[in-house]
């Protein structure tokens, strides 16, 4: 009985994954981008309880008051950074480790710094990532400074928190030519932002309306109301 669930419950997983697929590919241009989020098991970044959904089109809690983003969100994200092989990638909020699984497949010349600020994300991020042998990708513990700029400049950054303005620290980290997707706007509701740093300052292309987690720290929003 306990075989024939688990069967039932892999063909269900199957059949969710076939259709997430399906779903995205009549969205998101990027074949190269769709094809690294095919690679990550997505159920193995979620608490068992939560596996059984890991396909649906839909953010999930991983504990601690976070979840893991809508597939579809991962996706415009990754996309809009037009990442190449050699790029330096950097992620603020890891929370599951499972952005930076899909960035790490982009950049396998390059590499992923992605920083957490709950202990307890940051550990089980790294054994997650560390049991898929996720080689070029970094775990660090947050700082009290926004992202990591003593491993910058990066070509690209994710901000997987919601922040109420662009912060001056994150933008700094990013190289001449270098993107930036962030979600700007209250704890309530945000845009997803992309953001150009060229020679002469920065440019601004607008993603649509996102909701995330907010972030919390300097230049970010305080940890209480």
């Amino acid at each position: 009985m306990q075989l024939m669930r688990e069967q039932e419950s892999d063909k269900k997983l199957l059949s969710d994954r076939r259709g997430l697929f399906a779903s995205l590919r009549r969205n998101i241009r990027s074949s190269t981008v769709l094809k690294a989020m095919e690679r990550v098991p997505r159920e193995l970044f979620l608490p068992a309880c939560e596996r059984p959904r890991a396909y649906l089109d839909i953010p999930l809690a991983i504990g601690e008051g976070q979840t893991i983003s809508q597939p579809y969100i991962v996706a415009l994200i990754t996309e809009a950074l037009r990442l190449q092989p050699a790029d330096r990638v950097l992620e603020v909020g890891a929370g599951s480790g499972y952005q930076a699984a899909v960035l790490a497949e982009l950049v396998p010349e390059g590499s992923v710094v992605t920083v957490e600020l709950v202990r307890s994300l940051v550990e089980r991020a790294r054994d997650t990532l560390n049991d898929l042998r996720y080689k070029n990708v970094i775990v660090e513990d947050a700082s009290e400074e926004l992202g990591c700029p003593w491993r910058g400049p990066y070509d690209a950054i994710v901000v997987s928190a919601a922040a109420p303005s662009l912060a001056p620290t994150l933008v700094t980290q990013l190289a001449v030519g270098g993107r930036m997707v962030v979600p700007v706007g209250s704890r309530d509701q945000q845009q997803l932002v992309c953001v150009l740093r060229t020679g002469e300052g920065i440019s601004l292309r607008m993603l649509g309306p996102c909701r995330f987690v907010p972030l919390i720290g300097r230049e970010a929003f305080p940890s209480s109301i």
